[in-house]
């Protein structure tokens, strides 16, 4: 008689596949979304040991109260010259994403990402680091050039790829470079910048210098063994460095579940590598703000790295190549409870008597009236749509510093082909 297996009384083992709760067709509520009152989170030193304040990976800072005031002690007092300013940056990021969105639909560029909803995420963080910080940014933070200065024509003519693309047309539409305004070249693969942003700080530390980097990723790609190795170096070696995720609840089609959200918050994945980590309302201009510079202030004074986890919404699709209504209920995005960032401040200034509606009017008018002139000076450099801008040859160009034998062979045998071909294969 065969023996019974010993744990034969056991149900069996099963797995876990996180569901989002709303798919197409969904009436969408976020009741389940604890939203604690703005000012409630404590603010401490800078200095403060990790282990002291991981209440903060949970919470949720949050500066903009429902009545559009400043309360708390996260409340970063900018002045209303400093609110305007961020308010404007963030209309114009909206409105170049418009601009560029509707450029991609015309044909005239093959892809674009835009970051509707999450402003404050980028330009709010930049208002806050210093000029000449390194940034490392994932594929959204367009705003940190936009609150930098940098030329909008120059921005343009990336995506376009055209003659004066200072890229040369070798990178993808939106993946800029451009170090001069402390913007780290954007990669496709996913997170590489966070191991490259840790280095980039641990230099500027071994070095004896002042600035600081920062990072961002999106809340998916903490599933890459990229993050967890930088997170280790940071925290070894309290490498400067400001570490952001943008949980903006989607990766494309995965929902924030499948990397982790239904089991515990991304900040608190500082706990356990001994990081400060912050939870931050990635919908409130000032709390990002208030953030960034508190966490700057940690890395500047060498009390180590921070990570800060930006919870906000992804209000449209991935990008142009997506449709979000095929994996999630079209009411989302305005049930979202957080609201919009640009609004929010908006309110705000209008709420301390610093802005009113008709202003608010007349800088749209405005911003969108220079976007379109830089649109139209970008095009006069061709559009992508239009083929290939760059010389042929260069195509081998910026790869090494010195190009070896073997490119140099290549790029002759190319030449010799297309010379043989009777027809030019780019514009010369």
């Amino acid at each position: 008689m065969a023996s019974e297996h010993p744990r034969a009384n056991l149900p069996p083992l099963t797995l876990h596949v996180p569901e989002p709760r709303f798919r197409p067709g969904d009436a969408a509520d976020f009741v389940a979304v604890e939203v604690p009152p703005a000012g409630a989170a404590p603010r401490p030193d800078s200095a403060a040991e990790p282990r002291g304040m991981s209440e903060l990976a949970y919470s949720l800072v949050r500066v903009l109260d429902d009545d559009n005031r400043a309360v708390g002690p996260w409340d970063p007092r900018l002045s209303p010259d400093a609110l305007r300013r961020l308010l404007a940056d963030m209309v114009r990021l909206r409105a170049f994403d418009e601009r560029m969105f509707r450029a991609q639909r015309q044909g005239k560029t093959s892809f674009y990402m835009k970051a509707t909803g999450e402003e404050a995420v980028a330009v709010a963080a930049a208002h806050a680091l210093d000029r000449d910080d390194m940034c490392f940014p994932s594929y959204r933070q367009q705003g940190l050039l936009i609150a930098r200065g940098y030329p909008l024509v120059d921005m343009m003519n990336q995506i376009y790829s055209n003659t004066a693309d200072k890229l040369g047309g070798k990178q993808l539409p939106i993946m800029y470079s451009a170090k001069d305004f402390g913007f780290f070249s954007i990669s496709g693969n996913l997170t590489t910048q966070y191991p490259q942003a840790v280095g980039w700080a641990m230099a500027s530390a071994a070095k004896g210098d002042t600035r600081i980097a920062a990072v961002w990723c999106g809340e998916g790609s903490t599933a890459e063994g990229d993050f967890h190795s930088a997170c280790t170096f940071a925290s070894v070696y309290r490498a400067p460095v400001v570490m952001n995720i943008v949980n903006n609840q989607w990766a494309i089609s995965s929902f924030s579940g499948f990397a982790g959200a239904e089991a515990t918050t991304f900040a608190a994945r500082a706990i356990g590598y001994g990081i400060a980590g912050l939870r931050v309302d990635g919908n409130d201009a000032l709390a990002v703000y208030a953030a960034t510079q508190w966490a700057a202030e940690r890395a500047r004074t060498n009390c180590g790295p921070t990570l800060i986890e930006h919870f906000t919404y992804r209000a449209e699709g991935h990008s142009t190549s997506d449709d979000p209504t095929q994996y999630r209920s079209a009411g989302e995005p305005t049930a979202w409870p957080l609201g919009d960032p640009i609004a929010r401040l908006k309110a705000h200034l209008i709420q301390i008597g610093e802005w009113d509606e008709d202003r608010h009017a007349a800088q749209d008018k405005a911003i969108a009236e220079d976007v379109r002139a830089a649109q139209k000076a970008a095009e006069k450099n061709g559009i992508l749509g239009h083929g290939l801008h760059q010389p042929l040859d260069s195509l081998f160009d910026g790869v090494f510093e010195e190009m070896p034998w073997h490119l140099r062979e290549q790029r002759q045998m190319m030449l010799d082909e297309e010379a043989a071909s009777g027809r030019p294969w780019a514009r010369k």
